[in-house]
């Protein structure tokens, strides 16, 4: 049995591009290419993983030790208290797929031998990821069929360790044709819209099968065979896909849907001569009024995105249609398609947004992002009123509707969730953590924006309609039958209808039921002057801080629930109410009370003759030993609804992916396959372009304001003193700093993020760990799933794959000010080898 070897340096991945390629069309074959590997070992799992941050899982603990070895048959693996489970062999059917119960959730392995150094393509469905030689890369566990990655064996025996989804996979090897080109596969492109000369987007998958980073690409579109626009792309890192956006003239008045693009290159990183591909699209030419796709810029990560529109028909041209329903998808559905479902209004445009794929977030995490970043755009686009939005959607879309209507209670007049499920916990996978441990509890507390019940009281801002199948056989009735009982305990304006011997979906009307958009066309959002009674809770003020005039800004226990209810006297200038967890919170006079002063009785404390100020039209409170204090506006510095964390929130601002190059050879080739891995990992879920860049390229002035995510530690990547000198949390080769007290040890992983200090907005997060070991258990970590959520700071070791979250060393929130000392973290017990150490943060 064969070891499996340490990672190459990065030295490894600077061999010349075209001598990789020859080397791999001569070596690999004519009779190999585009062959499938039909023979295997598969392992049954072990475990049940779910949405879950850690689990238990030998195979992964032997991968990051480095001591994995091939299996062969009938070798046992003993699998946590579950006893033992044994590799069996298997074989694929004659289309490539191998089906086996095992491939739920266990692993395939694969061995492939190789005369040489080579690049192949490696196209594979079915898996959550992939192993090769230790490297991780992304999977397809949904079968899109479009996930291709270059990938580089080594001369003699190659490992290939699939981690199995859903119970069947299919890979297959082939050499590239080119060294750079275009896949068509997974194109983001908009319709052209007859009479609508305009400059729009698209996107395309470009694949690097070289090891080195090619410069200087442009991508030349062409429309109706003359109209042309040259796009200026991005680096391609060395064995990469990358998505990129480029720009598409619409002439108005095309006579041809084909679009052609060609990818040059005209730099010197493959040879002196210039280079390119060439690919053909097909684009849909559409009326006016037709239903169609439009495309926008992503201000979380730059990419191309679309959303789907179904535009009103009104009765009359000289009536603008002010209204808007935002609809979202359910699971494997496209946005097109949802829009699809619904006929035209009169009265509203009828718009669908992605969820950035069709399986997504969940309409959670970026998801969330999304709808919010398409109903900006939509808004400012048809000029529609904020005031008449509206919000619904079916199956994994009805929890959007759930979720996104309790998350932002004064963004839609009325919200109507068909076949909706209510949270992870309810139906899909999430597991409340009981423990008492103080760890696992703030881990625990990061997962309370997904408790859609947390946050029920906030539907009283909207009108509601709920309708589902009594026979769903796919979502079950319970589901709104919950939902039903619990909006009677406080709700007093909502309807629920259960269609008698419906299933899960019973045709377009399950989604464009009359009485919904009746509900719809007889609400509105009120207007700001007339809401005299507020209540809202959050969960997080980094995510949903406002309703109405009312702004939560920051908590005394970060992600317990935070609430309020707040009354507005307009006679006698005067607030009153409750709060609880709150330690600041801003008032929005301009259009109660301009220009005048104020009083608030609040946790019944008076304060009088409050003056508002002329230029802010705003009044801050913040808690202090007890005592509510009117004060300034508060520094951008402190945690607030721009910027709040915890970890994944750092993944915004047009974010880049920083790999650090002055470690170890292990280390530095971690860090290169680690950003990788996560832009892979990033595009897959969330139909992202990510720059990935190493550290010596990094520069504070060239990325103002973009989020920033750190691969590695301070002591190997030269990126750390530009953005985390002054940080509390300092991992090292040898251990980690936390605040005053520290960890020692070369095989402890960390995830935390920090404000980016010369920023107001953006973030920085760190994927890292104390030494090589430490490193690789961040491989896997699946904070692109969404229903998995982590603190502000996680500090673990192996024992999270042995014994789960025990393993798990501190949790811990910042403070508002973003220290340790103000803020709340748990350290494992004494017990378990480390003291409890717990503070609540101060205002």
């Amino acid at each position: 049995m064969q070891a499996i070897s340490p990672r190459p340096s990065i030295l490894g991945f600077l061999l010349a591009a075209s001598s990789v390629i020859i080397a791999a069309s001569q070596c690999f074959g004519e009779s190999a290419a585009d062959s499938w590997l039909s023979e295997a070992l598969v392992l049954p799992s072990g475990g049940r993983f779910g949405r879950t941050a850690f689990r238990i899982d030998p195979i992964e603990a032997s991968v990051v030790r480095g001591d994995w070895k091939t299996p062969h048959v009938d070798d046992s693996v003993q699998w946590g208290t579950n006893g033992f489970r044994t590799w069996i062999s298997a074989t694929a059917n004659a289309e490539g797929w191998f089906t086996n119960s095992a491939l739920r959730g266990g692993y395939a392995s694969f061995t492939y031998n190789a005369p040489a150094y080579q690049v192949l393509l490696l196209t594979a469905a079915g898996h959550n990821m992939v192993y090769l030689n230790g490297e991780p890369h992304a999977g397809d566990i949904y079968e899109y069929g479009y996930t291709t990655i270059p990938v580089r064996v080594r001369p003699g025996t190659n490992e290939f360790l699939f981690a199995a989804g859903r119970g069947r996979l299919r890979l297959k090897l082939s050499p590239p044709q080119q060294p750079v080109y275009i896949d068509n596969q997974d194109s983001t492109l908009p319709d052209l819209i007859a009479g609508r000369a305009s400059e729009v987007w698209g996107a395309v998958r470009v694949i690097n099968t070289t090891t080195n980073s090619i410069q200087h690409l442009q991508l030349t579109a062409t429309t109706a065979g003359k109209h042309r626009i040259v796009t200026d792309l991005p680096t391609l890192p060395p064995l990469s896909t990358r998505k990129v956006g480029f720009r598409i003239q619409n002439p108005g008045h095309a006579a041809t849907n084909t679009l052609r693009v060609e990818l040059v290159i005209t730099g010197t990183d493959l040879d002196r001569n210039r280079t390119s591909t060439r690919s053909s699209l097909s684009l849909r030419l559409l009326k006016a009024g037709d239903k169609h796709k439009e495309t926008f810029i992503s201000e979380i990560d730059g990419s191309v995105q679309y959303y789907a529109i179904t535009p009103a028909h009104p009765e009359s041209e000289t009536s603008p249609v002010r209204a808007l329903v935002l609809s979202t998808h359910g699971a494997s559905v496209e946005a097109s398609g949802q829009a699809a479902a619904y006929s035209h209004k009169s009265w509203a445009h009828l718009v669908a947004p992605t969820n950035r794929r069709p399986y997504g977030f969940d309409w959670e995490d970026w998801g969330r992002l999304d709808a919010l970043e398409v109903l900006q755009t939509a808004q400012s686009r048809y000029h529609t009123d904020p005031r008449l939005t509206y919000l619904t959607g079916h199956s994994m879309g009805g929890h959007g509707t759930w979720q996104l209507g309790a998350t932002f209670p004064d963004r839609f007049a009325a919200i109507a969730p068909s076949a909706g499920w209510i949270s992870f916990f309810s139906y899909a996978g999430g597991r409340r953590d009981e423990s008492t441990n103080a760890v696992r509890a703030l881990f625990q507390r990061a997962a309370n924006p997904s408790d859609t019940l947390l946050l029920a009281s906030n539907y009283l801002q909207h009108g509601i309609y709920v309708l589902h199948g009594d026979a769903d056989d796919n979502v079950p009735v319970s589901e709104a039958r919950t939902m039903k009982k619990v909006l009677e305990g406080f709700h007093h304006e909502f309807l629920y209808h259960e269609q008698p011997g419906a299933g899960h979906w019973w045709g377009n009307v399950c989604v464009d039921w009359p009485p919904i958009f009746d509900l719809f066309s007889k609400r509105q959002i009120p207007h700001r002057t007339s809401v005299r009674h507020v209540q809202f809770i959050t969960a997080n003020p980094g995510i949903s801080s406002r309703c109405h005039w009312l702004n939560l800004e920051a908590q005394e226990r970060s992600l317990s629930p935070s609430r309020i209810d707040i009354e507005w006297d307009s006679e006698r200038h005067a607030f009153k109410g409750q709060s609880e967890n709150v330690v600041r919170l801003s008032l929005d006079t301009e259009t109660l009370a301009p220009n005048k002063t104020v009083s608030v009785v609040l946790d019944g404390q008076s304060l009088t003759n409050l003056v508002i100020s002329r230029s802010a039209n705003r009044l801050w409170l913040e808690r202090r030993k007890g005592l509510w204090t009117p004060i300034p506006k508060p520094s951008l510095s402190v945690k607030g609804p721009h910027r709040s964390g915890p970890f994944k929130e750092a993944f915004q601002h047009r974010m880049l992916f920083v790999y650090a190059t002055h470690g170890t050879p292990q280390e530095n080739a971690w860090a290169v396959a680690k950003s990788r891995f996560d832009s892979e990992a990033f595009l897959y879920r969330g139909n992202a372009s990510v720059d990935v860049i190493p550290d010596t390229e990094f520069t504070l002035r060239s990325t103002r304001d973009r989020g920033v995510v750190l691969y590695g530690n301070a002591s190997n990547h030269s990126a750390w003193d530009l953005l985390l000198k002054d940080s509390p949390i300092q991992p090292r080769r040898d251990g980690i700093q936390i605040g005053n007290r520290s960890i020692a040890g070369s095989k402890l992983a960390c995830l935390f993020l920090r404000p980016r200090p010369d920023s107001d907005i953006a973030s920085v997060a760190v994927v890292g760990g104390s030494g090589i070991e430490g490193l690789r258990l961040t491989d896997r970590l699946p904070y692109f799933l969404a229903g998995v959520a982590f603190p502000d700071c996680t500090v673990f070791d192996s024992e999270t794959l042995t014994a789960g979250a025990d393993g798990i060393r501190v949790a811990g929130f910042f403070g508002n000010d973003w220290s340790v000392e103000h803020g709340e973290f748990a350290w494992k017990p004494a017990s378990q080898g480390l003291s409890l150490h717990s503070q609540t943060a101060a205002p």
